[in-house]
């Protein structure tokens, strides 16, 4: 079977494989590229996908969390821009504390570090 896709739409020839030992399994990730078309996402949509589904992330893959200090808002990025952006919106709407938690260091932002 041919592929008709130009150069810079044709998926990888190694596509990105993941395992989980939990599971006692590895997926290579040519379905995340060929058919649903998750590009340079592939690995973080089925990471997250992976963690609803089994409730944990797969080997290697480890959220950013933010945590509310003072409510039950607890949210998991896997990059870490958008981990901080809920923390601030959360921080700026309800006036409480949120707690990152992440592969860098613990930081806090409260409601008079974000305008």
């Amino acid at each position: 079977m041919t592929n008709d896709l130009p150069d810079d739409e044709r998926p990888p020839p190694n596509p990105p494989t993941l395992s989980c030992t939990q599971c006692n399994r590895t997926w290579t990730l040519a379905y995340e590229l060929d058919e649903l078309h998750a590009g340079n996402s592939a690995v973080e949509q089925f990471a997250m996908d992976h963690q609803r589904h089994t409730g944990h992330f797969p080997d290697g893959v480890t959220p950013f969390i933010a945590d509310c200090t003072q409510c039950p808002a607890t949210e998991q990025y896997l990059t870490h821009r958008p981990a901080e952006r809920f923390a601030e919106t959360h921080a700026r709407h309800t006036g409480h504390t949120i707690t990152l938690f992440g592969t860098e260091k613990q930081t806090t932002i409260s409601a008079s570090d974000v305008r």
